[in-house]
């Protein structure tokens, strides 16, 4: 259970450094996280999906999504009805995944890449070198509203 749902959104960051919450439906899909100086990366166990079965997309300006739909072959094999499953283990690892990860303010979004080898995906999101403007914004007191 994520911690928004519990305590909402504005008490996320209090809860994981870095900031990061997950959606997870019990899957394999196990995830490091490395940063380097030039940028951050992300390595999720994928065995078994192609990349058309994975979609990774920016939510909300700075939410890294990332979902998984399997199941695909168990699916197409029942379609044929003069099929007859005897034992089905290789299926039962393989599900559908999703996971959310809030990204750093200092990231390039627009020039996340992502590659999918070996039952590994791969995202990398460069970091943004250039300063960002302060979010403080002095507001002016006067003696009357």
């Amino acid at each position: 259970m994520a911690a928004d749902s519990i305590f909402g959104y504005p008490f996320r960051r209090l809860l994981w450094s870095p900031p990061i919450f997950r959606e997870w439906s019990g899957s394999t899909a196990l995830m490091d996280w490395l940063e380097s100086p030039n940028a951050h990366i992300f390595k999720i166990n994928v065995p078994g999906f192609r990349k058309e079965d994975i979609k990774v997309q920016i939510e909300e300006g700075n939410i890294l999504q990332i979902k998984g739909e399997g199941g695909k072959e168990r699916e197409e094999a029942h379609a044929a009805k003069d099929t007859v499953w005897h034992v089905a283990e290789r299926g039962t690892g393989k599900g559908d995944f999703s996971r959310e990860i809030e990204l750093p303010e200092n990231v390039k979004v627009d020039q996340i890449k992502a590659q999918v080898e070996n039952g590994v995906l791969t995202i990398v999101v460069p970091k943004d070198s250039t300063p960002k403007p302060s979010r403080v914004r002095n507001i002016n007191i006067t003696s009357k509203l």
